[in-house]
């Protein structure tokens, strides 16, 4: 199976923003921008109108609110290629997809560790993505992988097997052949990346580590 690895930037100020931009920017194609205004995820992060990526880069932004409508309207003018919501905002989530739809954006859905499938599978078939979260919301480095939400991406892919599946939290090289095996297909990677004396060679190695699994699996 193919697979994105996909470098997370979560930053509180624009110094931390930039650091992480520019480590990871010289190296991948794919990057998750994490923002948040603190009514979902416990702390504010970077705001998503400072932002900036390179055209040639796929970028997704991963809206940590309740109630995301400002960030989704700003979408509309900085166009990255996916906005994620969540699951557990207080909004219509079957509009908000569609509005992004219109704008020409892929929309994602993502799932806290509590929130089941069952409760949002009418929603499901509305989405491109769904982001399954193993981590600790707003934070970068220090989560832990729950390998025992892999359950819910089979669930997601019997209601649409078409769907694009991420997961968030706790992503190493010791556990990215059994999450990508899962049925992921985007792996958010932040502190095993952000924090490694060598992020270009820690990313690498997980490019690396699923391009070996993918050849013993043929």
């Amino acid at each position: 199976m193919n697979a994105w690895i996909c470098p997370t930037i979560t930053a509180v100020t624009r110094e931390e923003y930039e650091r992480q931009f520019n480590i990871i920017n010289k190296f991948a194609t794919r990057i998750h921008f994490d923002v948040s205004d603190g009514s979902l995820a416990s702390r504010k992060l970077y705001a998503f109108g400072q932002m900036r990526w390179h055209e040639d880069t796929v970028a997704d932004v991963h809206i940590m609110s309740r109630n995301p409508h400002a960030d989704i309207v700003l979408a509309y003018h900085l166009h990255p290629d996916l906005v994620i919501i969540h699951a557990e905002a207080e909004v219509d989530l079957i509009r908000a997809a569609s509005s992004l739809h219109s704008a020409g954006i892929k929309a994602g859905l993502a799932l806290l560790p509590d929130t089941q499938v069952e409760h949002v599978s009418a929603i499901i078939p509305h989405f491109d993505h769904a982001l399954i979260f193993s981590g600790n919301l707003g934070y970068q480095g220090g989560s832990v992988a729950d390998l025992n939400l892999l359950s819910k991406v089979r669930k997601v892919l019997s209601i649409n097997s078409n769907i694009e599946i991420g997961w968030d939290g706790g992503v190493n090289n010791d556990n990215i052949r059994l999450i990508v095996a899962g049925g992921v297909s985007v792996a958010n990677v932040g502190g095993y990346i952000q924090s490694s004396a060598s992020p270009k060679r820690a990313y690498a190695k997980l490019v690396s580590t699923l391009k070996k699994s993918k050849h013993h699996a043929e």
